[in-house]
């Protein structure tokens, strides 16, 4: 049958002005149709909310407020919605039309991604997730439908605070939850309740997904997916796909943390971290990887994963009343049965009993320990030998950054503090990589002791300090850091500082004392001359300077020359040209970069004159001339 036909609406023009041509896709809460804006001559998507939903009056007033925060995000891998409206019963979102395919699609033909590609594909959906958690708005239903491929390529994700409205409606007072099952955050399941790292643990599925071709978690029903996600790690993806680099595997790990508080703190942070790992693989690893798998028998068509659909479900799940204490996992998964086929919806009453039931079992058979509860930034040696004498076996993961947690202390352990655990099971500790980077604040320019006092402040503490000449920075300020300013590092590491110790007096003695001179007044230097006679040196050159060759120096600063002013004898006998000190040309200095005011005063203490061609900002750009020698006393043109 031509549903595409059958739908009443195709045809039809909503709000005078939207003309609905073909119906692109039906979902659990809305049909997407292809549409005519007859008022501007182009094609958009139309979404209609199913009428259950547009005829509860408080979520179609909070959709709307959604959906203008939605219209404010403006990001390129964003679906743009252009607007909302109402025509009688029809409650609709007018958006941007996207001509191309679903993620969804793309996996159907290709299996899985080799890491290169799927973390390509990773990085735009996570800038837009990024983009709507820096307005307050949280997707809640991220998965593959949701992202969409134009036919040039880019990456858009759809449905932006369409779950958000629906699930602060009245349709969550039988105590439903919204999203795909398979996508769900253990918070979810267990409260309703979802922030932005919970589409953080989604994005990492999605990314489990794409370098796998499958789900972590599966399960006949719903409720046995959802009982995954709260007691189940999602495991590595290379136990799917072997050969994926441990830094794709670490991607997912931190992403679907149970404990919200150890995957990145948003979606921004994420797509920071599959940046730098994506940054960091061959550029063959895809071809390589392929090349290695094992051929198949046929071609691979992966289908959609098993309640992949956004749909309301309003029964309450229950155990059969003969059931007794709940049973292992994969016993109960095979006793529980839903009332309904309607999947992506579960009933928070159902897994919370189950939860409950598990943990008072746990609390009567006697067969399980408690994982202690004081071991988060104890030192992992301390730890480990703890849980080892106690009877559990423990293993040790990749140190990652925490907020909380120094280096080398625990950072997390799976099972979690205080939980139950199977006499002689095993711990996975992770030990602290140090306290999650932070940008380096810039100090340069300022006395040490401020320097340190600035580090301090913002939770860093100061390293070796080591000097270093410098024509531009004074003696004794810090001209720079190491990390430099701006670039992050845990704050368990030191800054090292790097101190100016000023220019270094060079050695003139014997030289012209006019060259000399010029010399010291184009490092910035105020220059005194002394004559004094002494007829054993050759006249016009410097017997004598103050400070000492060697000595560090600020532009500034005073120094002395003492030039033999004794007359030559015999005419040139004992003098040379240079020696007589009669030549003009004098060496300009270079003032491109300084300020106009440094700049004025590196030239007036060489000897020169500033004029200012043309000046537009605060620093020099050019000058004529640059370099070379010029009469002592004349103008040199600078502009900028």
């Amino acid at each position: 049958m031509d549903t595409t036909v059958a739908d009443p609406l195709v045809g039809q023009v909503l709000d005078g002005r939207y003309r609905i041509e073909s119906r692109i896709a039906r979902g659990g809460m809305a049909t997407v149709y292809v549409a005519r804006d007859i008022r501007l001559d182009r094609t958009v998507a139309i979404k209609v909310m199913h009428a259950g939903l547009a005829s509860d009056e408080d979520f179609v007033r909070r959709f709307i407020g959604e959906a203008k925060a939605a219209a404010a995000l403006s990001n390129p891998n964003v679906v743009a919605v252009y607007d909302q409206r109402t025509d009688g019963e029809h409650v609709f979102l007018v958006m941007e039309y996207v001509r191309g395919r679903t993620l969804r699609d793309l996996l159907a033909e290709r299996g899985r991604l080799g890491p290169r590609a799927a973390l390509e594909i990773m990085q735009p959906v996570l800038a837009a997730l990024g983009a709507a958690h820096r307005a307050g708005l949280v997707h809640r239903d991220v998965k593959p439908e949701n992202v969409l491929i134009d036919q040039d390529g880019q990456v858009k994700v759809a449905d932006f605070g369409l779950a958000r409205a629906e699930t602060a409606s009245g349709m969550t007072k039988t105590g439903m939850i919204i999203g795909t099952v398979g996508y769900l955050a253990p918070e979810q399941v267990l409260s309703g309740s979802a922030d932005v790292r919970s589409d953080v643990y989604a994005a990492g599925i999605l990314l489990f997904e794409l370098l796998t071709g499958e789900l972590p978690h599966q399960g006949d029903t719903p409720l046995a997916v959802a009982y995954k996600h709260v007691n189940d790690r999602v495991p590595p993806p290379s136990t799917l796909a072997p050969g994926l680099p441990h830094p794709v595997d670490a991607l997912v790990e931190r992403a679907t943390a149970k404990d919200p508080a150890y995957r990145p703190q948003d979606a921004n942070a994420f797509l920071g971290e599959v940046a730098e790992v994506h940054a960091g693989l061959p550029r063959d690893i895809d071809e390589r990887l392929q090349a290695a798998a094992p051929a198949p028998g046929r071609t691979a068509v992966m289908e959609p994963a098993a309640h992949s659909g956004t749909r309301v479900y309003e029964d309450v799940l229950t155990l059969p009343r003969d059931a007794g204490p709940p049973p292992r996992p994969s016993a109960g998964e095979r006793t529980v049965r839903a009332l309904t086929g309607r999947y992506t919806l579960i009933a928070i009453g159902a897994v919370a009993a189950i939860v409950l039931g598990w943990a008072i079992w746990y609390q009567t058979s006697g067969q399980y320990d408690h994982v202690p509860e004081q071991i988060i930034g104890k030192p992992v040696a301390e730890v480990r030998d703890q849980l080892e004498a106690g009877g559990l076996d423990v293993q040790v993961a990749e140190p990652a950054y925490s907020d909380r947690v120094r280096k080398g202390g625990v950072a997390a352990s799976d099972p979690g503090p205080g939980a139950r655990i199977t006499e002689g099971g095993t711990v996975t500790l992770t030990p602290s990589k140090g306290l999650t980077p932070k940008e380096v604040p810039d100090v340069t320019g300022k006395p040490v002791d401020e320097a340190r006092r600035i580090l301090q402040e913002k939770g860093f503490r100061a390293g070796q300090v080591s000097t270093s000449p410098s024509q531009t920075v004074a003696k004794d300020k810090v001209m720079r850091t190491d990390p430099q300013a701006g670039e992050t590092q845990s704050p368990d590491d030191p800054v090292k500082i790097v101190v100016s110790s000023g220019m270094s007096m060079p050695s003139l003695l014997g030289r012209n004392g006019d060259e000399a001179q010029n010399q010291l007044r184009s490092m910035g230097l105020d220059v005194k001359v002394e004559k004094r006679r002494e007829e054993s040196r050759r006249p016009g050159t410097v017997i004598g300077q103050d400070p000492e060759p060697g000595t560090g120096v600020s532009r500034g600063d005073d120094v002395t020359l003492v030039v033999n002013e004794r007359d030559c004898l015999f005419g040139n006998f004992f003098c040379d040209e240079g020696d007589r000190g009669d030549g003009e040309q004098i060496p300009v200095p270079r003032v491109i970069g300084q300020s106009f005011d440094d700049a004025r005063r590196a030239l007036r203490s060489s000897g020169f004159k500033m004029k200012i061609g043309s000046r537009v900002g605060g620093r020099v750009l050019g000058q004529n001339p640059v370099s070379g020698t010029a009469p002592r006393g004349s103008e040199i043109t600078v502009w900028g």
